[in-house]
């Protein structure tokens, strides 16, 4: 049986790296791509089958930060395949992000230095803005959006036949100090980005703890630092160019400087390797590029607490909820013809 594969965010970046990497693993899988701009999907697409005429690529109009969207993509996607075996939830903002310069330059020549540059801590905020059905937009787009897909496409996932893989796009930046439960929205913060970021890892824990009964696993991987559209747009163009020669000589010391989305689809491409009841639910695998540029997967223990991922996963529900009675409200024939 051939295995499908669906990934959010593919049409550029570590997702478009990601597809590369897939087919040329097994050129035999039916691979999805869900994008939200169907231009560049289309693009990247024809992109794919230059290099791999024969493989079975298929495009899903999906905006993660839409929940009606995400819905109607669901279904969609239930109506063309019978199975999901892998789905990569890679889609992901960092809107207006702000660098406090100051103290990014005071940081450069200091011993955190590396720290500073791999996680963004200390020098990055963003600002959020709120979507039109009342949710935090990086919440929705990076954390919640992908919630309600599995929770939709629960149907393929949970098979008896064959087990599924979850996979999350974390970060480095995943802070706990960011993370909130009585706000889990990030409403009230400056870093809605590392905010949604842990709440994916502890959405993953609570997803295994719910869902490996039914034969769904979700693991969690950080790409390392990878220079894409959203890391280009934190800082001047002109300062990536002095810094990135640099760049190259500190990976000799810290291998957490993957730089290139083909590097930092390592741990992504790696999961797909694996058996999904091996991976252990606490570990976040992280793709590393050594100084001599090879590439690998270690995993970290996560700094996770059961009981918040529980009442963070209850949250959630309650959230879902909410939101599906708005989407009914808006459209009264929006139950009937999605299932809700």
């Amino acid at each position: 049986m051939k295995k499908v594969v669906l990934v959010t965010g593919a049409n550029s970046g570590i997702g478009l790296a990601l597809c590369e990497r897939l087919l040329q693993e097994d050129a035999q899988i039916e691979l999805c791509l869900a994008c939200r701009n169907m231009q560049r999907a289309e693009a990247a697409r024809k992109a794919l089958l230059v290099s791999h005429p024969q493989a079975q690529v298929s495009l899903l109009h999906l905006d993660v930060g839409n929940m009606r969207s995400v819905v109607k993509g669901a279904e969609e996607f239930k109506k063309k395949f019978n199975r999901l075996d892998y789905l990569y939830l890679n889609a992901g903002i960092m809107p207006n992000p702000t660098v406090d310069h100051r103290a990014f330059y005071r940081g450069l020549f200091s011993k955190n230095a590396i720290k500073m540059l791999t996680t963004g801590e200390g020098i990055l905020t963003q600002e959020d803005k709120v979507t039109p059905i009342g949710l935090q937009e990086v919440f929705a787009t990076n954390l919640f959006g992908h919630f309600l897909l599995v929770r939709e496409l629960e149907p393929l996932l949970c098979q008896t036949e064959h087990n599924s893989l979850v996979i999350w796009t974390s970060s480095s930046n995943a802070q706990r100090s960011s993370f909130n439960l009585e706000d889990v929205q990030h409403k009230k913060g400056p870093l809605p980005y590392s905010s949604s970021k842990y709440a994916s890892d502890l959405l993953s824990l609570a997803l295994n703890r719910h869902y490996n009964s039914q034969g769904m696993f979700s693991s969690v991987i950080c790409p390392g630092l990878v220079m894409t559209n959203l890391t280009y747009g934190i800082l001047p163009s002109f300062f990536w160019t002095i810094i990135m020669p640099i760049m190259f000589l500190i990976r000799i010391f810290t291998n957490s400087f993957t730089l290139s989305p083909y590097n930092g689809a390592e741990a992504l491409f790696w999961l797909f390797m694996q058996k999904p009841e091996s991976l252990d639910p606490m570990a976040k695998y992280h793709s590393l590029t050594s100084g001599l540029g090879n590439n690998y997967t270690r995993p970290h223990k996560m700094d996770l607490d059961e009981k918040m991922s529980e009442a963070f996963y209850v949250k959630l529900l309650e959230l879902e909820d909410s939101v599906r009675k708005k989407l009914r409200a808006e459209d009264p024939d929006f139950k009937e013809k999605n299932g809700m």
